[in-house]
């Protein structure tokens, strides 16, 4: 589905993603974790078209989207999350869910339509469809998951999924990791998941691409990954990578 190929991004002098290909397969949930600094946000936001490559290419079912921007990367069925929500917070659920579902058909839909989208992606993600309902008391968990429903109200082939398990306890991510599986399962769309935290994430994605400083270091099953002797460098240490069997 997605082909990214000698991806680069510089800022000046520094290169915050160098050279980073990888290919994106139909139906499959990927992994693109990385510590802190990794280049792995970056990459989420030259293929999101939040950032305009330096170099390379990234191609949707062949056609070459890298460069363009965000609307348009939306409208060619791309849907993102956002790592920090930021709801309008005067506006109901269901409203800031269809307006969601309007832009990303480019106002095709009518009002009803893009409300009955919301109220349908809202339930999804278990989350009231009251027109009521509102943002006010929401926790972090509740405004990770109005975050998903905006995302899927464009009705996205690809969704990208941002730090979605960020300020949530152990019981949360975990919730949150299986409502990403199930919504693959239901929708069948395509997800690929950035994130720092490794635990929960593995035990949800078939593949996983590990950045460091921009490049990648490790690309295969989440299992083959934890043994890994620079993936465990780079998350524990030096120290710690040495005790990891060959």
């Amino acid at each position: 589905m997605l082909a990214v190929e000698g991806l680069c991004k510089r800022f000046g002098g520094f290169s915050a993603v160098n050279q980073v290909s990888f290919d994106v397969r139909v139906g499959e949930i990927l992994g693109l974790i990385g510590p802190n600094g990794s280049g792995k946000s970056t990459t989420f936001n030259l293929i999101a078209g939040n950032l305009r490559p330096s170099s390379g290419s990234i191609r949707l079912d062949g056609a070459e989207i890298g460069g363009l921007s965000a609307h348009m990367i939306c409208h060619h069925g791309i849907g993102r999350t956002f790592q920090i929500p930021r709801p309008f917070r005067k506006l109901s659920l269901v409203e800031n869910v269809t307006l969601a579902a309007y832009y990303g058909d480019a106002g095709r839909l009518s009002r009803a339509q893009a409300e009955h989208r919301a109220r349908e992606v809202l339930d999804l993600v278990g989350l009231p469809s009251d027109p009521q309902a509102t943002t006010l008391g929401l926790g972090a968990a509740a405004l990770k998951k109005l975050e998903l429903a905006r995302a899927l109200a464009t009705k996205p082939k690809l969704l990208l999924a941002d730090e979605s398990l960020g300020g949530l306890d152990r019981a949360e991510m975990e919730r949150a990791a299986d409502l990403l599986g199930d919504i693959r399962k239901r929708l069948g769309i395509t997800i690929i998941w950035v994130e720092h935290i490794m635990g929960v994430l593995m035990r949800v994605v078939d593949r996983v691409i590990v950045l460091d400083h921009g490049e990648k270091i490790f690309e295969g099953k989440p299992t083959q990954a934890v043994v890994d002797a620079r993936v465990t460098e780079v998350y524990l240490g030096k120290s710690h990578a040495q005790t990891v069997p060959a």
